[in-house]
């Protein structure tokens, strides 16, 4: 039987139940063995204006209906200059849930190491970063296209760890833990979340389309240009399980103009139920060339390897020739 209290917990009592580190500013929700579903796959609408910082989507719980939803990842504007989005993430803790509520800061502090794509690759932000009151976005992993910004640059973000769709830290989940300087943005001045993030979060939760029990772990509503602005342009669906790529291909120098290119995608599998898994699933296979952002769902149709030669005659008595040398292939990541 499942069961789910919403609670709020005052720091003593928190000290009883979580490490230190985690009752820093924190609004909890608690289930009891239900761990939310996996991160869906989905391309980042662009931006709307100078400004603008992604926050990404993520599952959130309904006490009401005991079901998870879907919060569209979508662009806010800052708060106030100088201020970046540190991702809410869900945390186990003996069998329990908890989610640990974003927060708007001086600096990104530790949201779990849940991959959640476009800068969020589980540690800071690679997305952006501010200077002199002004936001200098990275078009490798920002969609910039529709918008003239001047203040942009091109750094490709490397990772050299599993991509995954694990939503949650914990448990069977993401081992990570917070390292000093998380702890230190911990513990600065933060700002909760926005009146537009607060009416995207309403509007999301009020529509029964993007709750998991509707949509299998496949929200209609996957991404939004604008916070609660859920139909018309900008309004992206997920595109299906996949590999999370954070690492886009850098715009042509020749045409600056031109949008960056969107995650590869790996072979469609979907999973029966929308549970987190219980392994680690591969790293995505980067392909020789960069992909369309909307083709077709169609599963990647992998060669067959070649047949092993047949075996060779022994050889004569005088000195065989070398056998041709095979060439290695390497990837680089």
């Amino acid at each position: 039987m499942m069961k789910s209290w919403r609670v709020t917990l005052l720091p003593a009592l928190l000290a009883l139940m979580l490490p230190a580190w985690g009752f820093a500013q924190m609004s909890v929700d608690v289930s009891v063995g239900v761990p939310p579903p996996e991160l869906p796959v989905y391309d980042q609408p662009p931006i709307p204006a100078d400004g603008y910082i992604w926050t990404p989507g993520y599952w959130a719980w309904d006490d009401d209906v005991q079901d998870y939803y879907w919060v569209p990842g979508t662009w806010v504007p800052a708060p106030e200059p100088d201020y970046l989005w540190t991702p809410g993430y869900w945390g186990a803790e003996n069998d329990v849930f908890l989610w640990h509520a974003g927060y708007w800061g001086p600096h990104v502090g530790f949201y779990g190491g849940v991959n959640y794509g476009y800068g969020y690759g589980g540690t800071g932000y690679e997305g952006g970063y501010w200077q002199g009151g002004h936001l200098y976005y990275n078009r490798s992993v920002n969609n910039i296209s529709n918008v003239q910004i001047t203040n942009v640059y091109n750094k490709t973000v490397i990772n050299n760890v599993t991509i995954n769709r694990v939503s949650y830290n914990g448990a069977n989940g993401i081992n990570a833990q917070p390292n000093a300087a998380q702890l230190a943005a911990a513990r600065e001045r933060h700002i909760g979340i926005t009146p537009a993030q607060q009416q995207h979060f309403e509007t999301a939760r009020n529509d029964s389309a993007q709750h998991v029990s509707q949509n299998n772990g496949h929200p209609p509503v996957a991404a939004t240009a604008r916070a609660g602005a859920f139909t018309g342009a900008g309004v992206v669906p997920a595109r299906g399980s996949g590999a999370l790529s954070v690492v886009h291909s850098n715009p042509s120098r020749q045409t600056p103009s031109a949008p960056p290119q969107y995650e590869q995608r790996a072979p469609e599998q979907r999973a029966t139920e929308p549970r987190a898994p219980t392994e680690t699933r591969a790293a995505e296979q980067r392909a020789p060339e960069p992909r369309a952002a909307m083709e077709p769902r169609a599963p990647v149709q992998q060669a067959r390897p070649a047949a092993p030669p047949a075996p060779h005659a022994a050889p004569p008595p005088h000195p065989a020739a070398h056998p041709p040398a095979h060439e290695e292939d390497h990837e680089h990541h």
